[in-house]
């Protein structure tokens, strides 16, 4: 498989880390969208929502729980947006699952 999220969670491409444990990484988007832009993934290969299923459904909740606990080391007391784009129309580019952590300014919707 040459998915570039899995090489970056095997250390195979480097990245600038906001968290790790054994199931999830964290990391710098290198095109950010806001001033706080950290993408949240699993090291294990989910290709999308689509694939979400009970024998997964574990570590997505783990995702979130890093989200809150990076928006609160990141001071996002205001707010901040979690994004998790589906499939070419959605405007997901890589298919590994992942959330776009958005923060530190003022979020408009629609976002476009």
């Amino acid at each position: 498989m040459d998915c570039v999220f899995c090489k970056i969670a095997k250390g195979e491409i480097p990245s600038k880390k906001a968290y790790e444990d054994d199931s999830v990484l964290a990391f710098y988007d290198l095109d950010p969208k806001a001033p706080v832009h950290i993408l949240i993934i699993p090291k294990r290969h989910i290709e999308s929502v689509m694939e979400i299923t009970p024998e997964n459904s574990g570590i997505v909740a783990h995702l979130f729980e890093v989200a809150a606990k990076l928006a609160r080391e990141n001071n996002l007391t205001e707010g901040f947006r979690l994004v998790a784009n589906t499939g070419k129309d959605g405007g997901q580019t890589v298919p590994h699952l992942h959330l776009h952590l958005l923060g530190g300014r003022s979020m408009k919707w629609p976002p476009g």
